[in-house]
């Protein structure tokens, strides 16, 4: 999906906005996530998942080829991690799947031995 295609999305579902008016709001919340990341914030959207810039050290990898040591600069990274929700409308069959679990039936439970005086 396209920023254009989520406009157009935004614009038949709110409605209320002219098409011009969903494309300020989306730019708008696009441009807010972007300074939030860039300071190093973290973005929480309930339903939805996180997003987190994630500071990874300088290591020396490996020319895949020759074998040779490479320096990889220190950079920052963003990574996205889906809610529990999210999980569940990408993966609907995962629950239906699970088998279905019989109770187990309890073990006979045993008088304590008593002591004999």
């Amino acid at each position: 999906m396209t920023k254009a295609e989520i406009v157009d999305s935004v614009y038949e579902r709110v409605g209320g906005f002219s098409k011009k008016e969903a494309a300020e709001v989306v730019e708008a919340v696009f441009d807010t996530m972007k300074e939030t990341l860039a300071a190093g914030e973290k973005i929480k959207i309930s339903g939805f998942g996180n997003f987190v810039v994630r500071e990874k050290k300088e290591r020396v990898g490996r020319n895949p080829q020759t074998g040779a040591p490479i320096p990889i600069s220190a950079r920052r990274v963003l990574t996205f991690k889906p809610s529990q929700v999210l999980k569940g409308i990408l993966n609907p069959h995962r629950q239906d799947d699970a088998p279905d679990e019989e109770p187990r039936a309890e073990a006979p439970r045993h008088e304590p031995l008593q002591s004999r005086d």
